[in-house]
């Protein structure tokens, strides 16, 4: 047996046994008739969750997918079980395909509908792909793709478009309405993976491999408030007793962000509320749903959701008063989107949430009217630590130079069929395995976590490394700078050069200089701007993401 096979064993030394869909199940037989889902005018009960997608698991066996080998015989990268791409916008399908898939044994994984077919090429073979889950409003890309993925033979169309379908795929509807929801006759094991896909905007996509156990205690609601590890199904659910708070994960589920919130909520017996605009990003539609919902908490990604729900906020004449807390993770949320959150609705709370595909959450900031709005400060958490350049040694807090933040324990077996990359990203140091996927960071004196970005998007000018993050932080002080994204350019002089791509409010006409004023006031001289470039849209993803493969090939444009 392989040390990646082994019982998860948790910072208390207790062995787990926890499963998605065995959590799933034992909470809805004890909240049945609590409203699991609420997408427009569907209200899906945990009970009616549980039959749809019993149905769909059973509908997966019947034709072939589930589990093939069993993990004690893999390397850390394989896999072992049917992968079933989920090519879908938000709504509750795209829920009860992540569960029936989990039911039957199976691994869905997410796939991002921006992609262009030779994107969704790379991804699905990639992925081996068996099945494939799609909106019908999708289905030119799927009759596109379809014949260069040689190992997709399953196609299920949920109907968005009745203009638009694949005519041989069957129709989710029907295999949920006509399958039947008998239990699965299956032995889930807490070794079932849940597969994330990175996003890509920086490199090709990668499929993020985890023991279901291991991402559940890191990022699906495995541990309570305080930290402490929840060791048995039962106390999902008898904490599911307790609570029924209802959330709104505006991202697309189709990145780890926006399903973490649901499954979070899922796994705790609560109410998942979706917008009723998931093609794009309407901050009316979403502020109208939380009001009509009486949402306590919203998901959101950065400034790209946090800048328009602000607007709104101030045109708004509502309060919401059940909003308790705004979740923010995956990019930044400047402190003046705060700030301005904030003095609309002075009892909120802005959490920032920490983490990565590669670590789970790894740690969170809160700010509100009483402490004020700020960005980038961490407290250091169990199960993480800073390590040295060369990854040989963990640093002290007041280190010199910064470190890589990096986080052990419960993380991911490697990324899928890549014996490489897996063994970059999670180094063995004093015999303890570390996930360390690119955050550089600094471990303050005090013991606060002072997070500078990503490694891969540092322009290195004139022997300086640059983080685009925090020149970006700091052009968004600017009041007439709506969205910006910083990326390098050659430059004889300096090597590389600091190119700011700057989209303005409307009708707001500032000064180069005015913006260079602006930055001067939050960072070193050496890390401005060098150029702007104007546009009239950031390129993000829907998740609210930079894409910087864009962003440089603009730089470079111009």
């Amino acid at each position: 047996m392989l040390w990646h096979s082994k019982p998860n064993v948790d910072v208390e030394g207790g062995t787990l046994e926890l499963n998605l869909a065995k959590i799933n199940e034992a909470v809805a037989s004890e909240v049945g008739d609590r409203e699991a889902i609420v997408f427009r005018d569907r209200r899906i009960s945990y009970s009616e969750f549980t039959d749809r997608t019993r149905s769909l698991a059973n509908f997966l066996l019947e034709n072939g997918l589930g589990i093939r080998e069993d993990r004690s015989n893999l390397n850390p990268w394989q896999s072992g079980q049917d992968h079933i791409g989920l090519y879908l916008y938000n709504g509750n399908e795209y829920l009860e395909g992540m569960m029936g898939a989990y039911k039957c044994r199976a691994a869905p994984f997410n796939v991002n509908y921006r992609y262009v077919d030779e994107e969704l090429i790379y991804l699905l073979n990639n992925a081996k792909t068996r099945a494939l889950i799609f909106h019908s409003s999708l289905s030119k890309h799927v009759e596109s793709i379809r014949n260069h993925v040689p190992t997709l033979n399953l196609l299920i169309q949920v109907r968005d478009d009745d203009t638009s379908t694949v005519d041989d795929a069957y129709e989710y509807e029907q295999i949920v309405r006509q399958t039947p929801s008998l239990p699965v006759a299956m032995e889930l094991s807490p070794d079932d993976l849940y597969i994330l896909y990175t996003g890509g905007t920086t490199g090709m996509p990668k499929g993020v491999l985890w023991r279901q156990e291991d991402i559940i205690i890191a990022a699906l609601g495995g541990r309570r408030t305080n930290g402490e590890v929840l060791q048995t199904v039962r106390e999902f659910v008898e904490r599911s007793v307790g609570q029924n708070r209802k959330s709104l994960p505006a991202p697309p589920f189709m990145h780890g962000a926006g399903h973490w919130n649901a499954l979070q909520v899922l796994n705790a017996g609560g109410t998942v509320v979706i917008q009723n605009e998931v093609k794009r990003m309407d901050a009316q539609d979403i502020l109208d749903t939380i009001e009509r919902e009486e949402v306590n908490n919203l998901l959101v990604v950065g400034d790209a959701f946090g800048r328009p729900i602000a607007d709104a906020l101030a045109d708004s004449e509502c309060d919401y008063p059940s909003l308790r807390n705004i979740i923010t993770g995956g990019a930044i949320m400047t402190a003046k989107v705060k700030s301005d959150i904030i003095q609309s609705l002075p009892k909120i709370k802005i959490i920032d949430s920490a983490g990565s595909s590669e670590t789970g959450g790894q740690a969170t900031h809160v700010s509100d009217s009483k402490s004020g709005a700020a960005t980038g400060k961490f407290t250091l958490s169990v199960n993480n630590a800073v390590l040295s350049e060369d990854m040989s040694k963990i640093l002290s807090p007041g280190h010199e130079g910064l470190g890589w933040w990096a986080r052990t324990g419960n993380i991911p077996l490697g990324y899928l069929d890549d014996e490489a990359k897996t063994q970059r990203t999670f180094p063995v140091l004093n015999g303890v395995r570390y996930s360390v996927p690119g955050d550089k960071v600094r471990l303050l004196e005090d013991g606060s976590l002072e997070l500078h970005g990503r490694e891969s998007v540092t322009i290195n000018s004139g022997g300086e490394k640059i983080f685009a993050e925090e020149v970006e932080q700091a052009l968004k002080h600017h009041s007439d700078v709506f969205d910006a994204v910083v990326a390098g350019r050659p430059s004889e002089r300096w090597g590389n050069e600091v190119v700011a791509i700057v989209q303005l409010r409307e009708r707001s006409k500032p000064t180069e200089d005015s913006l260079l004023s602006e930055c001067s006031k939050h960072i070193a001289r050496y890390k401005l701007p060098k150029a702007f470039v104007f546009v009239n849209e950031i390129l993000r993803s829907p998740s609210g993401k930079a894409d910087y493969k864009w962003a440089k090939s603009v730089a470079a444009s111009h």
